[in-house]
This record gives structure tokens, sequence and C-alpha cells, in this order.
């Protein structure tokens, strides 16, 4: 898979996932408030239907009143007439009253006269709900509401049903009434499709505007994807360079100490040696000839430590020999001998650190070291190296006068050079400091190569 590839696929999957998990979710909240919408509605045309309930039962208490409450008639008389009543009550298409006694025993029933006579307190409805006796239960509560399904006329068809009913005290009867619920389910049903109807539309809408939306995105993340892969590039170009410049710098340095030190004691040796030769054949007495000879060997000594500073300015052969915090260790000590300035270390690493890391941070330490040294007037440093998940950190904090000036912070050649390193190998460089609280370099080395 090619590079334009990768980076269009990079761009489209996180985005179609997260659409794809948005529109899900946005969907099923829609299919959510939906339901909860048609559950209030639900209960609001439920609601009414008991209130209109409350209100037949109320008219027919009304209707009957007169007839309890008139004494000079017989219970025989009062209670045909109030059954006569009850009988003849109707309202809308399907609206008829009934009355049992408290035991059963049906009383009234208009639309289905055979019931008349018969204690139906056994009486199930298809869910097995004995709803007689929910009846009498909620009249005998002061009067209550009760669902249940019954025959719906005229064709007489089962349908869910609510009832209210009371209680008539005089004679412990129960009388009611009760409304079908299908027209209630009929406009849940109707109200229902306008929803699932108007959720499609939308989803679709949403669809096309995601589509869109990922086409933009795609150009536009192709187009970002290729500047940055440009930037990326320049990027590379110019780490590149400054390695050379690194390199060339280095070299150039080496040259000059090849130059002004070892060039120059190599040439003051070979005078030293040409002029004892000569005095030696002119016959000159032999002490002066042994002198010339002892300060061409102490030529050859200065030659012999040039040779080992520039050997181990190249690479410490205590890194090599007995590793870096050793190395580090020495050259705490050959500063704190040299500066008089107290240094506390730690180095906590368990791992096998590349050489590529283990020059940096040798380079870093010593470079961190003679800035101290020249600009801090530092009285206490604390220099440590640890490692922390796939990473190893160096830290040297000092108390000196440090400065407040970025410009300052950032022209030195040696800090140039550090921050440059890091880079190369993939490396965080952070240099902090405030005028009077000391300076922090905070360096981070990924212990895995970076591509």
């Amino acid at each position: 898979m090619g590079l334009k590839s990768k980076i269009i696929l990079l761009a489209i999957a996180p985005l179609i996932v997260a659409t794809t998990i948005i529109t899900y979710l946005g969907l099923q909240s829609a299919r959510d408030l939906a339901s909860q919408e048609l559950s209030i509605y639900e209960y609001n045309l439920v609601s009414a239907k008991k209130l209109a309930l409350k209100n037949h039962v109320n008219i027919a208490m009304s209707a009957i009143s007169p007839i309890l409450e008139n004494m000079a008639l017989t219970e025989q008389e009062a209670q045909s007439q109030v059954k006569d009543i009850l009988a003849n009550l109707s309202y809308e298409d399907d609206g008829y009253f009934f009355a049992y006694e408290m035991t059963g025993v049906n009383l009234v029933h208009p639309t289905q006269p055979d019931f008349v006579g018969k204690n139906l307190w056994e009486f199930q409805d298809r869910s097995g709900n004995y709803l007689i006796q929910g009846l009498i239960k909620a009249a005998q509560a002061g009067g209550g509401y009760h669902r249940y399904i019954w025959e719906k006329p005229p064709l007489m068809i089962q349908e869910d049903k609510i009832g209210y009913v009371v209680a008539i005290d005089r004679w412990g009867w129960m009388m009611g009434t009760g409304l079908y619920l299908d027209d209630v389910y009929a406009e849940l049903a109707k109200t229902q499709a306008i929803m699932n109807d108007n959720i499609q539309r939308s989803f679709i809408s949403v669809i096309i505007v995601v589509v869109i939306t990922v086409i933009l995105v795609i150009l536009l993340g192709l187009a970002i994807n290729l500047h940055e892969h440009k930037l990326a590039d320049s990027r590379l170009k110019e780490v590149a360079q400054r390695f050379m410049r690194l390199q060339v710098n280095e070299r150039r340095g080496f040259s000059r100490e090849l130059h002004d030190g070892i060039n120059q004691l190599l040439v003051s040796c070979k005078f030293r040696i040409e002029l004892a030769g000569k005095k030696l054949k002119r016959e000159h007495d032999k002490d002066i000839v042994q002198l010339e000879l002892a300060k061409a060997s102490d030529v050859i000594g200065q030659t012999i430590n040039e040779v080992r500073q520039i050997s181990h300015n190249l690479r410490p052969t205590l890194l090599d020999d007995l590793g870096l915090d050793t190395a580090l260790k020495a050259l705490i000590d050959q500063f704190t001998e040299r500066t008089g300035i107290d240094v506390v270390y730690h180095f906590q690493v368990s791992t096998k650190i590349p050489d590529e890391i283990e020059i940096t941070l040798y380079r870093l330490t010593q470079e961190s070291l003679t800035n101290i040294e020249k600009h801090a007037h530092a009285n206490l440093i604390e220099l440590q190296v640890w490692q922390s998940d796939r990473h190893i950190v160096f830290e040297c904090l000092d108390d000196g006068r440090g400065f407040a000036d970025k410009g300052e912070s950032s022209s030195g050649i040696g800090l140039i050079n550090m921050r440059e390193r890091l880079e190369l190998i993939g490396g965080d460089f952070i240099l902090e400091s405030q005028r009077g609280k000391g300076t922090k370099v905070h360096a981070s080395l990924p212990l895995e190569k970076q591509f």
C-alpha cells in the first residue's frame, strides 16, 4: 500500500467509525425520545379516559341519588328503579353501566343480560385477570380504576378496557362503567408511524450530510496530509543538514586541535631533536645535549596527553570499559575537584543503553557542567539519570544565577549542539531558567528508534 493510500485510509477510517457511532447513538436517542413521547402521549390519553369515566359515573350517581335518598320507597322498589336507570343509561356508541353485589353476583349488564343473576366472582379474562374481584376491590377502597379485557359491542371482539367503579353503600353494591382502549392504541400506532417516518427522514438527511462531510474531510485530510508530508520531508532535510553541520563543526574543531596542538608540539619536538643532533655533531657538552633531549621528551609527553584528550573528546574510553554510570561519576569527580561545586548525583537505569544514547548523555552532562562552570556561579548541582517507561530521562538542576532572556538561552553554541544531538535521535530537550533561581536542563531520550 502506497503512502497516499495509507494517508487516505488514516483519514477515512477514524472518521467513518466515529460517524457510524454518532449516527447510531443519534438514531437510538431519537427512538428513545419517540418512545418516551409515546409513553407520555399514552398516559395523557388514558388519563383523559379515566377523567371521562369518573365524570360518567358521577352523572350516573346523580341520576340514582334521588332514589337512594327517597326513604318512602321500599328496598325492593328502590333497587328495581336503580337497576332500570342504570340499564337504560348510555353514552357514546358503546358506553354502558353495570352493577354487582360485593359477592360477585351481577345485577345490571345491558350488553350481556345473560350475566344478570350469575355469580362472576371467579370470572377471568383471557390474560388470567380476575376482573370482577379487581373491580369490587377498587369500589371497596372508595372508588377506583381497574384494567381488564372485555367484549366490545356490537361485534363482541375482546379489547382492552379500563373501568371506574364506586360503592353504593346502602345496599353493598358496586356500580361503574368502562371505556375501551382500542381507539387509544390506534391513535398511538398512528402517532408512532408518523414519528418513525420523521426519524427515517432525519436519518436519511443525516446520512446525506455525513456522506458530503466525509467527502469534504477526505479531500481536506488528503490535502493536509500531503502538506504535512512535505513539511516532514523539509524537516528531515533540515535535521540532516544540522547533522552534517554538527559533523563539520566537530571535524573543524578536531582539525584545529591537531593543527594548533599536536602539530605544534610535534614540530617543537622535531626542532629539539634536530638541535640536540647538531650539538652532538659539534661535540658540545653531553649535559647540554641531554638537556635538549629531555625537553624533547617533555614535548612528546605533552603530545601524548593532547592525543589522549582528543581521543577522550571523541569517545571516552570509560564508556566502553566501565559503562555510562562510572563515566559520569568520573566526569563529575573531575568537575568537583576543579570547581569545588558540590554535585548530588543519582543514576537509576536497569536496562542496556544504546551507544548513541550513552554518548549523547555523556556529552549532555559534559556541556551542562561546562555551562554551569562558566556562567552559573552555582554552589550546588542536582544531576539525575533515570528510566521512565521506554525513555531515559536526564535532568540537571543548579542553584546559580540563571537567566531571564530567552535569546540568551538559545544563542549558545553548546546549547544548540545539545538540542540538535537530541533531535537527531528523536529526543526532547527542555531548558528552564529564571533570573536568580537557577537553571534546569531536562531531556528525554527514547530507547526505541522513532521513525
